[in-house]
């Protein structure tokens, strides 16, 4: 899953962006609304975790801007504005879920999960394909009823190819949807992580 953190404060979204890439998730940042809006031309993404206080243009106007995309990701609002009003307005924007700050972490992934998978174009929740079953919720993989024991990679990677399948993927393509934006282009991880595979 491909997942754009939007957020000012750079601690902060170093943090959430680490945490999230240690859930197998490929996160790309951008720390005002004229850099996120450049990599949401780019780049496509699942979720967009944005924070409405934002220099340049602001959150909730790039919130407007992804509404209207004809393929958009969804968006969970962060952000400190935290009462009752701050939550209606924002959801009112078009925001597809709202978590005020501070949060809890394991909260936070279980939500962008939970939007990925109500996208328009989200497939079934278990992936089959070959006697190998794949459930991107419980994070479990299986091949002729045996447990796989995959790393974070190993997973996501293979998550990518069972959602893409039949199609072939080349390693462009992967690099793109399991690894982020700082992922060396001439780097032959992607074959070594199939190999491992």
């Amino acid at each position: 899953m491909r997942v754009l953190v939007v957020e000012d404060a750079r601690a902060l979204a170093d943090v959430v962006a680490e945490g999230l890439r240690d859930q197998g998730m490929a996160v790309d940042l951008a720390c005002d609304g004229h850099t996120a809006a450049a990599k949401l031309d780019l780049n496509p993404y699942e979720v967009v975790v944005l924070d409405r206080d934002l220099p340049g243009i602001h959150g909730d106007a790039l919130c407007q801007m992804i509404t209207e995309r004809e393929e958009r990701p969804m968006v969970l609002m962060l952000t400190a504005a935290d009462s009752p009003g701050d939550r209606v307005s924002g959801l009112t924007l078009g925001a597809d879920d709202y978590l005020a700050k501070p949060f809890h972490f394991p909260e936070l992934v279980l939500r962008i999960r939970a939007l990925a998978r109500r996208r328009p174009d989200a497939r079934a929740r278990t992936l089959r394909a070959a006697g190998i079953e794949l459930d991107p919720v419980r994070r479990t993989a299986t091949r002729d009823g045996r447990r796989l024991d995959l790393s974070v990679k190993e997973f996501a990677l293979l998550e990518a190819l069972l959602q893409a399948g039949p199609a072939v993927l080349s390693t462009e393509d992967l690099l793109e949807r399991v690894w982020d934006e700082h992922a060396n282009p001439f780097t032959n991880t992607v074959t070594v992580t199939i190999g491992r595979l």
